[in-house]
C-alpha cells in the first residue's frame, strides 16, 4: 500500500510551505483578498496547514460540522471557492506534486464545497 502524500512529502513542514505559498497567492488575488482582510494570517495558516495535511492523508483536525460552522458567516461564493481551488491546484503543481496526487487533494477539497460555500 502506498504511503499518503502527507508522508511522502515529509509531514507538516513541507505542507506548511505549500500553504504559505497558497496563501501568498490568495492575498495577491483581488477577488479573494477581501475574505482575509481582518484575519490573523499566522493563525489561519496554522489551521490551514492542518486542514490541507488532512486532505493529503495526514492527521485530520476538522470534522464537517466544524468546517461548516467556521465558514457559514463568511458568505463565501461559488466563484470564490472555485478561485481558491484553482490557486490550490496551481500551488500543488508548483511543488511538483504528481498529477494523481493533485487530483486526489483537489477531489477532497471540492468534496467540501457545500460546507464552505454560503452565499
Amino acid at each position: 500500500m502506498a504511503l499518503p502524500l502527507f508522508e511522502r512529502l515529509g509531514g507538516f513542514a513541507p505542507v506548511s510551505k505549500i500553504v504559505l505559498l497558497f496563501y501568498h497567492k490568495v492575498e495577491e488575488s483581488e477577488d479573494l483578498a477581501e475574505y482575509f482582510e481582518d484575519v490573523e494570517m499566522g493563525r489561519l495558516i496554522d489551521h490551514q496547514t492542518k486542514f490541507i495535511a488532512s486532505l493529503m492523508g495526514g492527521p485530520a483536525s476538522y470534522d464537517d460540522a466544524t468546517l461548516q460552522r467556521i465558514h457559514e458567516p463568511l458568505e463565501i461564493s461559488e466563484q470564490a471557492f472555485d478561485d481558491m481551488a484553482e490557486l490550490l491546484q496551481e500551488t500543488l503543481e508548483d511543488f511538483d506534486c504528481s498529477p494523481e496526487d493533485v487530483a486526489t487533494v483537489m477531489h477532497e477539497f471540492r468534496r467540501r464545497r457545500a460546507l464552505v460555500v454560503h452565499p
